[in-house]
């Protein structure tokens, strides 16, 4: 057991708490009634933990101290893109939740947490939360996270060790999500708890579970009686609103709006709640450093930008809508596939899939999936990634439509031209079962590459590479490290096409060198007759080429 927590050990922490809410958010989606029953508090908050940590972890290799940054560096960092990175209303408290420690771990320097300073990181992070809301109600998160701080500070009065203060954390904040439905109406009429301190219970056992050097959380410490009692009853309250045609009882304001603010003062922040909350409800305004994150509920949305202008330009504006009738899904199956660069998109389409932007530099979050899924509108859908990366981010979105009453077969295409492949042995008139058997095959037996360019010196299984060096890349592994592409692509080729290989294809993206296709297509021809050779212009970023075989 942990006696204090380092700096891996504060980073294992978030990585946690990451993993617990990728695995458990579409439950807590499930839980989701208010202030708004939109089914997506737990992915907003994993979205802004992921985010943050990619963000977070990007810039640390830009300056090529991944590991090596000091604890209250490496929070502030991390309390910053929280709040960049934060997805509606549970999203911006949890990034004040982790303003709250990066605060205490700051303020003194410290390298480490011990006991004291992890009493004072949790009732600053609920503190902080807390002010962000202009209206705190009880019966959310900020109630548990209130009786978790309170309670870790009685134990800590009584001598309590680290492991003793995060077994209390658990027992506290399970025992106030469990009251939640006794402090807030609306819980109480959907036999549910409250979404957001469902979250936060995530992430108090995920600090239990690292100070006891544990693995990852496999249940919520809410006993699982009660948390599916409430989800049996959230899915039949959901299924009558459906079955009536009405919106899920939200009778509040139209629009979400949300947008950062860069250099508002203190007192900025005070006259900009003010006026949020003269024109909507369920107004968040939190800081971190030099970001003000604005969330607010209002049927004006040029009032919500304008309380915003007083101070500094809006930037990143998201406006959402909230009210949404629950359709019956028609039966049928669809297809929806993500698609890394508008070529690919286009021959995706033109095969009758509903498509999805994702790919490095940009991959969907759950939301955006769990969109086009709905946009499909059939009761079954057949999801195909296309990208190792956006794998868990489907799944989570298979999981979240389950709960509307769609079925989602994720199809494991790691890559573009797996995608295309499996899309390509698509039959209308087979059964949706048989389709995805044969989809499944068809992207596991098409072996994949591509061709990179280096934007960072590093160590690969290829050997050392430098910045502009060329990179090949075999089944996902970069084995290959030179300096000119055509040569590079050759090895990707020689490393997936056997002696079954009837087709190749190269999809090419952005920054390709002129002439490189052709050459590489008059190579394949010259080596091996008989193999079919196509052709995609797929406009990806960062991947000159992607290839496949088959």
């Amino acid at each position: 057991m942990l006696e204090v927590l380092d700096a891996e050990s504060v980073r294992r922490w978030v990585v946690v708490t990451r993993a617990a809410l990728a695995a458990r958010r579409a439950e807590i989606d499930a839980l989701n009634v208010y202030p708004v029953p939109d089914g997506d508090t737990g992915t907003n908050m994993y979205l802004t933990l992921d985010q943050a940590l990619d963000t977070a972890r990007t810039e640390q290799e830009r300056l090529g101290v991944f590991g090596l940054v000091p604890l209250p560096v490496e929070a502030a960092a991390l309390s910053r893109a929280a709040l960049m990175s934060a997805r509606g209303n549970s999203g911006v408290i949890l990034s004040q939740m982790i303003r709250g420690v990066s605060e205490v771990v700051s303020a003194d320097g410290l390298e480490a947490v011990d006991a004291d300073a992890v009493v004072r990181a949790v009732q600053q992070g609920a503190q902080r939360a807390r002010e962000s809301v202009v209206r705190p109600q009880e019966g959310t998160i900020l109630s548990v996270a209130d009786a978790t701080a309170e309670r870790m500070a009685a134990v800590r009065a009584e001598g309590g060790c680290l492991g003793d203060l995060t077994r209390a954390a658990v027992d506290a904040a399970r025992a106030a999500l469990t009251r939640t439905p006794e402090q807030l109406q609306v819980l109480a009429d959907a036999g549910v708890v409250d979404a957001g301190g469902a979250g936060y219970l995530l992430f108090v056992e995920a600090l239990d579970q690292v100070v006891h050097e544990l693995g990852l959380p496999s249940h919520f410490a809410v006993d699982e009686f009660t948390l599916n009692t409430s989800l049996e009853r959230r899915a039949d309250w959901s299924r009558a609103q459906a079955e009536q045609g009405s919106p899920q009882v939200h009778e509040g304001p139209a629009y979400e709006v949300m947008y950062l603010l860069h250099d508002v003062d203190e007192g900025g922040v005070a006259t900009l709640r003010q006026r949020l909350d003269e024109i909507g409800d369920s107004v968040v305004v939190s800081t971190a450093e030099d970001v003000c994150h604005v969330h607010v509920h209002t049927d004006d949305i040029g009032a919500a930008l304008e309380a915003g202008l007083t101070h500094a330009a809006p930037q990143r504006v998201a406006v959402t809508l909230l009210e949404t009738v629950v359709a019956r899904p028609r039966v049928g199956v669809s297809i929806v596939a993500c698609a890394a660069g508008p070529g690919i998109a286009a021959l995706l389409e033109e095969a009758g899939a509903t498509t999805v932007t994702s790919g490095p530099g940009h991959r969907a979050s759950a939301g955006e999936i769990v969109a086009a899924v709905r946009a499909a509108g059939t009761e079954e859908v057949i999801l195909l990634p296309n990208d190792r990366d956006t794998r868990m981010a489907a799944d989570a979105a298979a999981r979240a439509a389950e709960q509307e009453g769609q079925t989602v077969h994720v199809i494991p295409s790691a890559t573009a031209v797996q995608g295309l492949a499996a899309l390509a042995v698509f039959e209308p008139g087979e059964t949706t079962q048989q389709n995805v058997l044969t989809m499944t095959r068809s992207a596991a037996a098409t072996r994949h590459g591509a061709v990179t360019v280096a934007v960072k010196a590093g160590l690969t299984s290829g050997g050392l590479c430098e910045v502009g060096d060329v990179l090949g890349v075999v089944s996902g592994d970069i084995t290959i490290v030179g300096s000119d592409a055509e040569q590079v692509t050759r090895e990707v080729l020689d490393g997936i096409v056997t002696t079954g290989t009837e087709l190749v294809t190269l999809v090419s993206g952005e920054g390709v060198p002129d002439g490189l296709v052709e050459a590489i297509t008059d190579w394949i021809g010259s080596r091996r007759a008989g193999i079919e050779v196509e052709v995609v212009d797929g406009g990806q970023p960062h991947y000159m080429l992607l290839v496949g075989a088959e």
